[in-house]
């Protein structure tokens, strides 16, 4: 892999980072900045698998109510998928 590629993917993986601190469903990105590192992999995985703006929410949704013991009705989750479904539109290959 090149140094442009490996550039490229730190920077999608910051900005999935940046997306999941500003949705904060717990609110406390602004005392821990890694609290939802927990959920990078398996959205990163994800996203790169094409997955779908229901699938993402479905992921979402139970990792919210299983994982971290949230009423994801109050979460926006939906409108936090359509962020992450959109995300990849955003990439660009490395030089």
């Amino acid at each position: 892999m090149t140094q442009p590629e490996v550039d490229e993917i730190e920077r999608r993986q910051a900005n999935l980072r940046y997306l999941l601190n500003q949705w904060d469903p717990i609110g406390v990105a602004d005392l821990v900045s890694d609290e939802y590192d927990c959920l990078l992999a398996p959205l990163w995985r994800l996203l790169l698998q094409g997955a779908s703006r229901a699938e993402l929410s479905e992921f979402l949704w139970y990792d919210l109510k299983d994982h971290f013991g949230l009423d994801p009705e109050g979460c926006e989750v939906d409108r936090f998928a359509d962020q992450l479904a959109a995300l990849p539109a955003t990439w660009v290959d490395p030089v």
